[in-house]
């Protein structure tokens, strides 16, 4: 945590295939343990999870097609660190198989307070303005972090992977 801020962040994929087709199989399989790996991971403080203990049924943007994933971490370097290890990287490695490529940003960070536990709706509206104005402080990556109010810039090691 920084100064009183946490580090929020949200990722949204466009599927390939349903969730319960061969193709979306080992995606769906290694949902549970990544999950949980990441409930205990230095750093981790919360992330949104629907009816099923996942995120991929909580609707986004309108799109059918799209799954969010949204937490909450203590810094940057707590995210970073877990998103490059274990189960996570080798989810990170195969994602093209699972998920569309799309040009537009589907990954965006920002700060809330300490406590705070974002919305979908407050994730769109981050997301969406970083799509129409690049990196700021309101809606930020991690090639382009932004200090909480009142912290020194933090740059985390391995920048710049999007899910």
């Amino acid at each position: 945590m920084t100064a009183g801020f946490e580090l929020a962040q949200v990722n949204i994929g466009r599927l390939k295939a349903p969730l319960d087709t061969p193709l979306l199989k080992d995606f769906v399989d290694a949902l549970d343990p990544v999950n949980a790996d990441a409930d205990s991971a230095d750093g981790f403080v919360w992330r949104l999870q629907g009816d099923t203990g996942d995120a991929t049924d909580v609707p986004v943007l309108g799109d059918e097609w799209l799954i969010i994933n949204m937490s909450v971490w203590r810094d940057a370097q707590a995210l970073t660190t877990y998103m490059y290890q274990g189960r996570h990287r080798e989810m990170l490695a195969r994602r093209r198989e699972w998920f569309e490529h799309v040009r537009e940003a589907m990954v965006t960070l920002w700060w809330v307070p300490a406590g705070h536990r974002p919305t979908v709706a407050e994730a769109e509206e981050r997301l969406l303005h970083l799509r129409a104005h690049g990196p700021t402080p309101y809606a930020f990556t991690l090639r382009t972090p932004f200090p909480a109010q009142g912290a020194a810039p933090e740059v985390p090691d391995g920048l710049g992977c999007s899910v």
